[in-house]
């Protein structure tokens, strides 16, 4: 079962009910957003439109953490997941996403990857310790 982004369901502008002139298409299928969260590292590999592949990353432990300070760039473990502006609900399951913002122990730094697309994980620090 996946997600379907077509249009076919909606009202016309005047309200009245709009009737389907054709079935669903394969193009406009989707697919369920990556919820990424804290634990050992895995990864599923996705077959996209036009033969592309797109790496979801499942869970993480470790990020690439950027200093802007020194401008370098460390491996480090994440130590909890502090807060997702995205969505209430991925606060309180800890779902990382682009804009979380985690705990490391260099310090509390920010996600600037999109983990779900792009199978990478990386922040940028905010506040050293």
């Amino acid at each position: 079962m996946s997600v379907w982004h077509g249009d076919l369901h909606k009202r016309k502008p005047t309200g009245g009910k709009r009737r389907p002139y054709r079935k669903k298409r394969k193009y406009e299928s989707g697919s369920f957003p990556t919820e990424t969260t804290l634990g050992d590292e895995r990864r599923k590999i996705s077959r996209r439109r036009g033969g592309n592949i797109k790496i979801r990353l499942l869970s993480a432990r470790y990020v690439n953490l950027s200093d802007p300070s020194t401008g370098k760039v460390e491996k480090v473990e994440i130590t909890r997941v502090l807060r997702n502006p995205a969505n209430t609900d991925y606060d309180r399951r800890g779902v990382i996403t682009k804009g979380t913002i985690i705990e490391t122990p260099l310090g509390i730094a920010r996600v600037t990857s999109r983990p779900g697309q792009n199978g990478v994980l990386n922040a940028v620090l905010i506040e050293s310790k």
